[in-house]
């Protein structure tokens, strides 16, 4: 009995102490180095990028996109040496209100919404925020005209089923017709239709979170509630800056590629939150 407990106690001590740490994300340039962590908010993500980082699959691929006021893309795995496994697969999305696209976001590429209407992640590609500030007006403007063009598009998407024929019809006849204030009439009351078919919409309000992250450090208010963010950069952020800065070319490619290696480094919760107190989660009480 005694071989049993002590037995079942090193065991609870070896669990708690995988429990006491977690990863740091190490991704070396020519530019310098950015260390990253990942929210145990996206788990499915966060197990993804871990076990393609450890594999070696990032370590020789580029930022192949780049958007300077925007963003920095990477991952695209698949275009490494013909031979290797190619990533496939897409990860459900993860959207969590509080983690938004503020500068130095880590964040899942994907498909477009025509092909991919669940938002589900690529499986390796990624891309990190750098983004701009913007004042309280335009940030008014952009959710105001973000909430037009859900509404527009799903109200599209209504006239393509065939139970909304006659709906169809008669927005054709009001087309032909040039009388566009009843169309818009249509989209306005339509929200009873749209939540029957696709369900409850965001309203795309912004939270005080988000207005004093975007009005301050800046980032890309755009792009939350549909893009999956699974991480952030904690360390070495003129590095975004520098990347964002290099010449493009077609397709938004770096005219000199810009290659990196990724590394990941288990480091205790104690030490990554003395490091990084203003961004690694605080200790539950």
């Amino acid at each position: 009995m005694k071989r049993f407990f002590i037995f079942s106690l090193c065991l609870f001590l070896i669990s708690s102490c995988a429990t006491e740490k977690d990863y740091l994300i190490t991704f070396q340039t020519r530019f310098g180095n950015m260390k990253a962590i990942l929210y145990d908010a996206t788990p499915q993500h966060k197990e993804n990028f871990i076990k393609l980082a450890r594999s070696g699959a990032y370590d020789s691929t580029t930022f192949h996109r780049v958007i300077k006021d925007f963003m920095i893309q990477a991952g695209d795995v698949n275009a490494k040496t013909p031979g290797e496994t190619p990533v496939e697969y897409t990860i459900p999305a993860e959207f969590n209100d509080t983690l938004i696209h503020e500068k130095g976001s880590l964040a899942a590429a994907r498909q477009a919404d025509q092909v991919n209407p669940k938002k589900e992640s690529s499986g390796s590609q990624f891309y990190i925020i750098q983004g701009r500030t913007f004042t309280e007006e335009e940030l008014n403007a952009m959710m105001f005209n973000r909430r037009t063009q859900q509404k527009q598009d799903l109200f599209r998407r209504l006239l393509g089923k065939e139970e909304y024929a006659n709906l169809r019809k008669e927005i054709i006849q009001l087309q032909q017709q040039g009388n566009y204030a009843a169309i818009q009439e249509k989209i306005e009351g339509s929200d009873a239709m749209i939540e029957k078919e696709f369900g409850p919409q965001p309203d795309y309000t912004l939270t005080e979170q988000q207005r004093q992250a975007y009005t301050t450090i800046g980032g890309a208010p755009h792009l939350d509630r549909d893009y999956t963010v699974f991480g952030r950069v904690v360390e070495g952020m003129p590095v975004i800056d520098s990347i964002a800065n290099v010449v493009t070319g077609a397709a938004d490619r770096p005219v000199d590629d810009v290659y990196m290696t990724v590394k990941v480094e288990e480091v205790s919760k104690k030490e990554l939150r003395k490091r990084y107190s203003n961004y690694y989660p605080a200790e539950k009480k």
